[in-house]
């Protein structure tokens, strides 16, 4: 995937992106707090940064560039999302977006928040 193709998702509104996140979660059985837990531990938003984020309509670009701390722990994230290596993946902000991608997953599938927050 070259550069043209992610800025069409870096340009992305993560309040677009953010339900199916949830939504993809609760039907599994798992909850919106618990999706928040994830990006807050991602990225060091508190829920109201986030909860502005989502107000205005931030990109990917701009929800990830201005994340107040990424969590040094997203380096143990491996394995497959969208078909590729999240650790292969050498363009920074797409590896971002695929951790949290991942961690949705993960969610998804049932693994404990604190094997998902690398605890």
């Amino acid at each position: 995937m070259g550069r043209n193709s992610n800025e069409k998702i870096y340009s992305m509104s993560f309040a677009k992106v953010y339900p199916l996140y949830v939504s993809k979660a609760e039907r599994k059985g798992r909850t919106k707090q618990e999706v928040d837990e994830i990006i807050l531990w991602l990225t060091g938003y508190t829920q109201e940064e986030l909860l502005e984020h989502l107000e205005k309509e931030s990109t990917f670009e701009e929800f990830f560039s201005q994340a107040p701390e990424l969590n040094p722990n997203r380096m143990l994230i491996k394995g497959m999302v969208c078909g590729v290596r999240v650790e292969e993946i050498e363009e920074p902000l797409m590896r971002e977006i695929r951790y949290l991608d991942k961690l949705v997953d993960e969610l998804a599938k049932g693994k404990a928040m604190e094997k998902i927050l690398r605890k």
